[in-house]
């Protein structure tokens, strides 16, 4: 079907066109192109005399403003809150982190296996290893590889039992400081750059007309992020665990900007992989990226998915896309896990040495029905425990229920709109929550269900979009609540490293 296109009308051929600023700042309002062709006819007008040529832009002297700087300033201009709230969460996440920012956390896997690539080495240096706390040890026996058992031997090979992305982004620093990177601080750094994406992600969305947030909504909501969620400890301290999950929030915020109407799929397929082989649950969050394939308009779902049938290239091609920039890394990861462990979409965890969990492992897998009630029992039940003599409050290193570390979960249960992302978001948190609720570890030692983290982004979009606001006093005490019992947990979280060296 032919559609007539409306053009914008061009200046004549023969007038001259005045070549183009090479750094222009953003002004409020501009003439659409063309509009000069309206004009009076210049050809009356003498050409003016050339304009003298200033100090400045004399040989040798000193250029002022130049073309980088104004580009930093029209940047900064663009992007000033982004700005000002990663110095805010830096400057907070940094003073909360205290001691643990000034050194290597604890548990350091990720520089280790970036300093293991620099020495042109795809396993672990046995030699140097921290600890051995989640590592996956390999042994070869008959031509099978299986998991390491009794002492370790020389022919042994140790591997992080993590997906590698992160170790891909510190290899630079790496290779500046060694074994000696302070992963921590790094940590620190990505979680304040997370609270300036999830910012820039909603204010993306209010512009595209997806959510009616303004600019103070929307910043608030961030800091909610920040500072209301298991974000707050999991951003202070280092360690593998805690790394991952925080990268993950910022790769989420990257990866769902860029997939909204799968309006660039090369770089959300790019953002995808990145966030997958970082948190591996994050592999079911593809669904909100099909979904906006399928059905990137505000018409009805139902006529969107109807009308496929008679075109369904677009949708095609933006998968086809989509796939092609995830491939490379993906592409990777698989060749990486062949190599280390015989199968394209093993990790490390059915490798752990010496690890309590192996023995449900062994006996009923990675995945269960069985451990469904436990986890279910550390994301919403869990209570902290009081005791009154002497007064003490206390939380359960398996869990504690979300309701008290992100409270305004109840108002996403009855939201007061449904606009288009609406459903999307859900099942994307569903299919990204399902599998950690099947999994054989609830996190474990942790403040809070951590794995909550991965669709954590995708609940506070849903808040974003229902509608509530957040001068509501229920809301208000929902997130004075959250940002209480977090507080809490980055001050009082002792985990498994710190307790076992008794620091």
């Amino acid at each position: 079907m032919s559609r007539s296109k409306s053009k914008r009308p061009r200046p004549p051929s023969s007038e001259p066109v005045a070549p183009e600023s090479p750094a222009v700042a953003p002004v409020a309002a501009q003439p659409e192109e063309g509009a000069a062709s309206t004009a009076a006819p210049p050809a009356a007008e003498p050409a003016p005399a050339p304009a003298p040529e200033s100090a400045a832009s004399a040989p040798g002297a000193p250029v002022s403003g130049g073309l980088p700087l104004n580009a930093a300033r029209v940047w900064l201009s663009a992007y000033r809150v982004e700005v000002g709230l990663f110095l805010v969460a830096f400057v907070v996440l940094a003073s909360f982190s205290s001691q643990r920012f000034l050194r290597q956390s604890a548990a350091p896997h990720f520089v280790y296996q970036a300093q293991a690539w620099l020495e042109g080495r795809l396993d672990v240096d046995p030699r140097v290893l921290p600890n051995m706390e989640d590592w996956a040890c390999v042994r070869v026996v008959e031509g099978d590889k299986v998991r390491c058992a009794g002492r370790p031997l020389p022919t042994d090979r140790w591997y992080v039992s993590f997906p590698s992305f992160p170790a891909v982004a510190m290899l630079p620093f790496v290779a500046l400081h060694g074994y000696q990177f302070n992963d921590t601080s790094f940590g620190v750094i990505v979680g304040a750059l997370a609270v300036a994406l999830f910012y820039s992600l909603l204010r993306f969305l209010a512009k595209e007309g997806e959510t009616a947030r303004n600019r103070n909504e929307n910043v608030a909501l961030a800091l909610i992020l920040a500072f209301g969620t298991l974000f707050f400890y999991c951003a202070i301290r280092g360690e593998v665990w805690f790394s991952a999950e925080v990268m993950g929030v910022a790769l989420t915020c990257l990866y769902v900007r860029n997939a909204v109407r799968a309006q660039r799929p090369l770089l959300a397929g790019l953002f995808f992989s990145m966030a997958t082989l970082t948190r591996t649950p994050l592999l079911f969050t593809g669904l909100f990226f099909v979904l906006e394939a399928l059905c990137p308009g505000p018409e009805p779902r139902l006529a969107q998915l109807k009308a496929l049938a008679r075109d369904w290239k677009p949708a095609a091609r933006k998968v086809g896309l989509f796939t092609l920039g995830a491939a490379p890394l993906a592409g990777l990861a698989a060749a990486y896990n062949v190599y280390r462990y015989g199968r394209l979409s093993e990790f490390g965890h059915a490798y752990l040495f010496n690890n309590r969990v192996n023995v449900d492992i062994d006996r009923t897998g990675l995945f269960n029905w069985e451990y469904l009630p436990r986890n279910l029992e550390a994301a919403f039940f869990k209570l902290p425990t009081v005791s009154l003599s002497p007064l003490k409050l206390a939380y359960d290193p398996h869990g504690l229920t979300l309701l008290l570390t992100l409270p305004v979960l109840v108002f996403l249960l009855v939201p007061k709109t449904r606009p288009r992302l609406h459903w999307p978001a859900w099942l994307t948190v569903a299919v990204c929550a399902l599998p950690g609720l099947f999994y054989q570890n609830t996190g474990y030692m942790q403040f809070g269900f951590r794995f909550s983290l991965d669709y954590t982004p995708y609940l506070l979009l849903l808040f974003a979009l229902g509608g509530w606001s957040l001068r509501n006093r229920a809301v208000l005490a929902a997130v004075a609540l959250g940002v209480l019992v977090n507080f809490w947990g980055a001050v009082a979280f002792r985990g498994y490293t710190e307790l076992v060296r008794n620091w």
